[in-house]
């Protein structure tokens, strides 16, 4: 079977070395800061290094520090800090997230305040050195989005970049998991103007940015944001290469060249949904590759667990079907949870007042493109006013070739001009 370009491309990357070399983190270990920050001074394992309480006021910044994002090309002058800061769970618990903020230096020279972008990485795999303020700064490197962060500064926006929930120390990211990711995104922008020195303003326009695992996120986010976060100016969202449907996803997925996405949403969304049954499952094979899957980034995720069925990490060789009829002590199966997390769906309740663009590529071997356009189908019978574009690449291509596009379109909303909709 001919692998994709992005398998050629990953497989390349990791065969030249650039991506798997882990720098080592000098700072000692600290106790997390549980009081929000007065100063930008934590040490970087206070980062990640899970709060022994959380502040119950989404966005509140716990902890801080200056960093250079090494990753971020350019060479941007840039004002930078990695923040820890208060979110919200599924469940409505207070949860702390990672992520960074990057603000030009440069003064803001636009009507009103500088604007801020909440920006969500596309998948980058579930080990803890995977996470996108880690690799931004120069941790690690298996990332391919510095470029989008650089074209947000070059335009003189402030950028907070989310790494989604659960990249602290001895938790699991929840990937894919809807209402996780929409808070944490909306909330590194409520965190943003309460950093030290971010001169950013608390009423400042707010953009929502995300491709893939990102795209999902930053939708979920727009969903969210009128009953969650009713204070922030959101005036867009750009979603690309939206996995809208999981369980679609998931036929396309299984024991495919990008298999090991699966595996990483079966663990992302069970810690999400904990109740949900999962270690009782499995057998041996499932077992290893969960802690492969848990201890790899992109590239390793997609060449270690390529091909691989989830059927083969079960005991009972349960299909898709049947893993979805398993039952967890809340009384919820799985295929309810996963269905839960579907876009475009209760509209009416999760009302968007602001526009919005999707687009995806045109060869799309990941994300069906069935669910992608459906998701767009969805939005626009609900009114949502809907940009829409079709790029002429795969699925890693497309969130390169977009960049221009977005960065003008999110421009155009900031400086308040029409949106174009093509519903």
């Amino acid at each position: 079977m001919k692998r994709s370009a992005l398998v050629t491309l990953l497989t390349a990357a990791l065969l030249a070395g650039g991506l798997v070399a882990e720098l080592s983190e000098a700072s000692e270990a600290s106790e997390a800061a549980t009081q929000p920050a007065a100063a930008c001074t934590a040490a970087d394992t206070d980062i990640y290094t899970p709060p022994a309480t959380v502040p119950a006021t989404p966005g509140t910044v716990l902890a801080c520090r200056s960093v250079t994002l090494s990753q971020v090309p350019g060479g941007i002058p840039t004002a930078a800090w990695k923040l820890l800061y208060s979110s919200t769970d599924n469940q409505g618990r207070p949860a702390a997230v990672s992520g960074t903020l990057a603000v030009p230096t440069a003064p803001w020279t636009g009507t009103g305040a500088r604007p801020v972008v909440a920006f969500h990485p596309g998948t980058l795999g579930l080990g803890p050195q995977c996470a996108f303020s880690k690799q931004l700064a120069g941790a690690f490197q298996d990332e391919y989005e510095g470029d989008n962060i650089a074209a947000l500064l070059k335009a003189g926006y402030a950028v907070a970049a989310t790494d989604g929930p659960g990249y602290l120390d001895g938790r699991t990211h929840r990937y894919v998991a809807g209402t996780d990711s929409g808070h944490a995104l909306l909330d590194i922008a409520r965190a943003a103007p309460a950093v030290p020195g971010s001169g950013l303003s608390r009423q400042a326009k707010v953009g929502l940015w995300g491709y893939s695992e990102g795209g999902a996120a930053s939708l979920w986010a727009a969903q969210l944001a009128a009953g969650y976060a009713p204070e922030l100016n959101v005036v867009g969202d750009a979603s690309g290469g939206v996995p809208g449907d999981l369980k679609q996803v998931a036929t396309a997925l299984d024991g495919g060249a990008f298999s090991g996405f699966l595996a990483d949403a079966a663990l992302g969304i069970q810690a999400a949904y904990p109740t949900l049954p999962f270690d009782s499952l499995l057998n041996d094979q499932g077992k290893e590759a969960v802690r492969t899957a848990k201890s790899v980034c992109l590239v390793g995720t997609v060449t270690a667990l390529a091909g691989r069925s989830l059927k083969d990490f079960t005991t009972a060789g349960l299909t898709l079907d049947q893993l979805y009829q398993q039952r967890g002590s809340d009384g919820r199966t799985w295929g309810q949870v996963l269905d839960a997390q579907k876009l475009g769906v209760n509209l009416a309740t999760y009302r968007i007042g602001f526009p919005v663009l999707q687009y995806r590529g045109a060869l799309d071997e990941v994300i069906p493109t069935a669910t992608e356009d459906a998701v767009r189908t969805a939005y626009c019978a609900a009114g949502v006013r809907t940009g829409w574009k079709i790029y002429p690449g795969d699925h890693l291509l497309t969130d390169n070739q977009a960049v221009g596009d977005v960065v003008s379109w999110l421009g155009d909303r900031f400086a308040g001009r029409p949106a174009r909709n093509d519903c």
